[in-house]
């Protein structure tokens, strides 16, 4: 068994020694690169070819040419030495992840939920450089654009592998101020004669959803402003401008304080949006990214 190994280790150095040579175009030079003298690559290169039957190198003085057995033989080499360093880097991952992470997340949510979980996982994975993009655009994953992505609601159909991280809950909030200069609604039709606040992304005719009477059904409402993004709606809402629905994360902060507080709770027909982490799976998904999604499922639950 010993010889065994003995020999895979030395027909993997040969090929190392051989993708050297022809990168470097002399004997000499591939020698000082694998800090071999030329003596000893030629030795190598020799014992390649007396082993395969075949001329992989044709040398004069002034150049070495490879044969068509030779480059047939270059490629294999290439595909073979660049296999054992994904093997040997997957090994080392399990070990220390490191390389650097993508991630793709909404602005909001990224800068309130993802954001301020980055420090921790930083700590705990010291070699992992953190490449965070905040954009409400969707990355291409499969593109290569990023190696994780946070999206909320539904999912299309891939061949991505999604891990479900939590849910944030939809509330209807407005400002202390606000109500007390417009009234606080009772049922959801008092929204009628409220500055409603919604995002610029949907529908022309904005619909709420609320659970009465036994029954869900959609109130369509109106305001003079909109926005792309729950948190500058809550921002809004806070500055007494009007009532917006929301994300709970997005006004997490702004509950605690005071500065707004939920509103007809009792008709909120438990209106959640899915939480998920997308990559692509699979056997050779990059430690790194295995261990963030384990990290963020965990911190998120």
């Amino acid at each position: 068994m010993d010889a065994k190994i003995a020999q895979s280790s030395d027909r993997a150095r040969a090929l190392e020694i051989f993708a050297a040579v022809v990168a470097e175009r002399s004997f000499s030079a591939a020698g000082r690169a694998l800090d071999l003298t030329p003596s000893a690559v030629s030795r190598a290169i020799d014992r390649i070819e007396e082993r395969l039957g075949v001329r992989l190198l044709l040398r004069t003085t002034r150049a070495l040419t490879l044969t068509a057995e030779g480059q047939a033989y270059l490629q294999t080499a290439r595909r073979i030495l660049a296999d054992l360093d994904d093997a040997e880097q997957q090994i080392a991952d399990q070990g220390a992840p490191r390389g650097r992470l993508r991630i793709s997340a909404a602005l909001s949510h990224g800068r309130l939920c993802i954001v301020p979980r980055l420090g921790a996982f930083g700590r705990a994975y010291p070699h992992i450089l953190v490449d965070i993009a905040l954009s409400d655009g969707i990355a291409d994953i499969a593109g290569g654009e990023a190696d994780v992505a946070i999206r909320f609601g539904p999912l299309v159909d891939s061949a991505l592998t999604a891990r479900k991280l939590g849910t944030h809950r939809r509330i209807i909030v407005a400002s202390p101020d606000y109500l007390a200069r417009h009234g606080t609604p009772d049922v959801p039709e008092d929204l009628l004669r409220h500055n409603c606040l919604n995002f610029s992304f949907r529908r022309a005719e904005p619909v709420w959803p609320f659970h009465k009477d036994g029954r869900d059904y959609a109130l369509s409402v109106k305001g003079g402003i909109e926005a792309n993004n729950g948190e500058t709606l809550g921002q809004l809402a806070a500055l007494g401008l009007g009532v917006a629905r929301v994300g709970d994360f997005s006004v997490a902060s702004e509950i605690e304080s005071g500065r707004l507080v939920p509103i007809l709770e009792a008709f909120n027909p438990g209106d959640v949006e899915n939480v998920h982490a997308v990559f692509v799976g699979g056997a050779n998904t990059p430690a790194r990214v295995r261990v963030f999604v384990d990290f963020l499922a965990a911190s998120m639950r």
